[in-house]
């Protein structure tokens, strides 16, 4: 029988925590976002009509006969995941909505995250000289819904490098994350490297996994209206306390481009031929320059906006200080920009 972790047995730390409207933009890239650490930042999308709009039976009302997806292989009506999802409880738990993307099953509620937040900005993912593969100008926007006793079916990073974002809409949901620091202890399963075999962190078996013995958990339980940032390669998972409805976002910029170029292009021993492996090395030079020029220009934005100005970068590279009043409806994504997911 499984022997539960007692809560003293692991490290376990708060996740910071500050007000959108106390941290400006540069010093939430400075202190987070750069220095890859997580954080919770409160009163991000109190503007947004999906605040008032969105609960469980405004989904069932709205788009009940609407089949979507909800997890890998599993699609429901609307009103069917509703009604599950509503009996969730710990000792029978519902479905877990994870792989709605809503410009493509649902865009019918973008409007109601509209303006988005400069802390949840999407950096170069939105930019124009993202090649059109990656482009990707919603972040790969997704909703989230969940009940007690449902949860994200595994403890994960996001491939690609990318750094990611949930906001809470309705309800409570609690993450919890480890750092890339910790990856040695959190069993990697064979064939998903960014995928652990331990399902639930806060009660494993410890004679299967008496390594996570010397992790570090991070906890927080965003409400709504609150932002968890979780950075590029950090583990985490998420369960909602109550009925929960959230949005995540993924993105990319000078921290972490070079992290999506080399998990794209590196080759693995003995899988590519010798002319496969200078191919992929010079698809990693060029879109490593590619980067580095990107990030010039996100200097000079900073450092000298009036020249950036005069160069015309702004509408052609992600603002340094974005007002970001975008609307997520009217982003344009291509057909094949599916590179993050």
């Amino acid at each position: 029988m499984p022997q539960a972790l007692p809560a003293s047995a692991i490290p376990t730390r708060d996740v910071d925590q500050v007000s959108a409207k106390d941290i400006p933009y540069a010093d939430f890239l400075k202190r987070y976002v750069h220095a890859n650490q997580p954080v919770v930042v409160t009163h991000i999308a109190d503007h947004w009509p999906a605040m008032q709009k969105w609960t469980p039976e405004y989904f069932k009302q709205t788009f009940g006969d609407r089949v979507v997806p909800v997890g890998d292989g599993l699609k429901q009506t609307f009103a069917e995941f509703i009604d599950a999802m509503r009996a969730s409880a710990p000792g029978k738990p519902g479905p877990y909505m994870y792989r709605l993307f809503l410009h493509q099953d649902l865009p019918d509620v973008l409007p109601d995250q509209a303006p988005q937040s400069q802390h949840g900005y999407l950096r170069q993912l939105a930019s124009r000289l993202m090649p059109p593969g990656w482009r990707r100008p919603d972040g790969f926007l997704k909703l989230l819904i969940g009940g007690p006793g449902s949860s994200f079916p595994m403890v994960h990073f996001d491939t690609n490098g990318v750094h990611a974002t949930v906001t809470e809409i309705y309800g409570d949901k609690e993450f919890i994350l480890f750092s890339p620091t910790d990856t040695p202890y959190l069993y990697r399963r064979k064939g998903a490297p960014n995928t652990s075999a331990i399902f639930d962190p806060t009660s494993p078996d410890l004679e299967q996994f008496p390594l996570l013995k010397q992790a570090t958990i991070y906890r927080t339980v965003l409400e709504p209206g609150s932002m968890v940032f979780v950075p590029r390669g950090w583990w985490h998972t998420a369960r909602p306390l109550t009925h929960s409805i959230s949005v995540g976002m993924n993105s990319i910029d000078g921290s972490n481009r070079r992290h999506l170029v080399l998990e794209t292009f590196s080759p693995e021993a003995g899988v590519l031929t010798a002319g496969q492996k200078v191919k992929s090395s010079i698809k990693i030079g060029v879109y490593l320059a590619l980067g580095y020029f990107m990030n010039v220009m996100e200097w000079l934005q900073a450092q000298l906006p009036g020249l950036a100005r005069a160069l015309g970068f702004p509408g052609r590279q992600v603002p340094a200080e974005p007002r970001w009043t975008q609307d997520p409806s009217v982003a344009v994504i291509a057909p094949d920009s599916r590179h993050v997911a």
